[in-house]
């Protein structure tokens, strides 16, 4: 999966104008992932015609029945990104699981953050440990080329997302980052794929 971020407040951000072409260089090599917070309806329209996504991202806090809302009028399958801090957080997992097409578990932003997601912090992957859930669940959160094997063995995630982590500044990816990020985490599945079969 390829994230594009339509959200201003972010580094990251991708205006609509820009979309298109971007989302042209993906040419079908992998699913096309629009990540939004807390947008409306008409903006999702139009961030939706422009990055015309496979997979709609929410990094808000959009309830259950917004998410659900979303999934029934846009009419693609939505990614619902749930910040984890403490044990008592994984009580706002089972509503998103009923509505949810696939988790994201992310750190819990700062007080003080600006940024929903994309800070950099990891949360305690301990907290993930023995859970199952009912549809497909990827870890975010603070992960690097360095540290995604381990948070993988820790969670036992399908998954992985990522994005501070792969970059030269804030806002910039890094080829060679990406590439030890994505090298790493095939070698952490081929070795949790090893042991499960030994």
């Amino acid at each position: 999966m390829v994230g594009f971020v339509h959200y201003p407040k972010s580094p990251r951000h991708v205006p609509l104008a820009t979309a298109p072409a971007l989302v042209g260089r993906v040419g079908g090599r992998a699913k096309k992932v629009l990540l939004t917070v807390d947008a409306d309806d008409d903006l999702l329209a139009a961030a939706i015609h422009a990055f015309t996504p496979d997979i709609l991202q929410l990094h808000g806090a959009e309830t259950p029945a917004r998410v659900a809302a979303i999934r029934g009028r846009f009419g693609r399958p939505v990614m619902k990104a749930i910040g984890l801090g403490t044990r008592a957080d994984l009580t706002q997992i089972a509503p998103y699981d009923e509505v949810a097409d696939l988790l994201l578990f992310d750190a819990q932003p700062a007080d003080a953050a600006a940024l929903p997601g994309g800070n950099g912090r990891a949360f305690d992957w301990a907290l993930l440990r023995g859970q199952s859930f009912a549809k497909p669940w990827l870890i975010g959160g603070g992960l690097t080329p360095a540290n995604v094997a381990a948070a993988i063995a820790a969670t036992g995630a399908p998954g992985v997302d990522v994005s501070s982590g792969v970059e030269s500044a804030r806002g910039v990816k890094d080829i060679g980052k990406i590439a030890g990020f994505v090298a790493a985490a095939r070698a952490a599945e081929t070795l949790g794929s090893l042991a499960g079969s030994g």
